[in-house]
């Protein structure tokens, strides 16, 4: 396994995202009604909220479990984190359109982060011919 490829940095931000991941996630998957009132939002489903909760914790616990692999691991996980950035960042700026509490601002910008992360350690972690 190679791990002497992996930038430190980038095993401390899997613990940071796994941090950020739970905080949001727990309580979207057993409370969304209380995190999401508290938030700003009136009106909610249970359901997608509850699945959101679910991907986030899915993905943070990966982050966790994952910290210590091999270069080419990270690659892989680095690839799905990018995906899920970019498809939260869509998600996110359609749903301000659409009226979302001002609270999708400070989300839009943790997601904008965490994807220039991913895409700044990724291109790190490029294969050299």
């Amino acid at each position: 396994m190679n791990t002497k490829a992996v930038p430190n940095g980038l095993r401390t931000w899997f613990i940071i995202h796994f941090v950020a991941d739970m905080l949001f996630g727990v309580p979207l998957l057993f409370f969304p009604h209380l995190l999401l009132s508290s938030l700003g939002w009136t009106t909610y489903d249970p359901l997608t909220s509850r699945l959101v909760g679910a991907a986030l914790m899915g993905i943070g616990l990966e982050s966790l479990l994952g910290r210590n692999a091999s270069t080419e691991t990270f690659r892989a996980m680095l690839n799905l984190k990018i995906i899920w950035a970019s498809s939260a960042i869509f998600a996110i700026l359609a749903a301000l359109f659409e009226g979302s509490p001002p609270v999708s601002w400070a989300f839009l910008g943790i997601f904008i982060v965490f994807w220039g992360v991913w895409v700044y350690y990724r291109v790190r972690l490029h294969p050299k011919p």
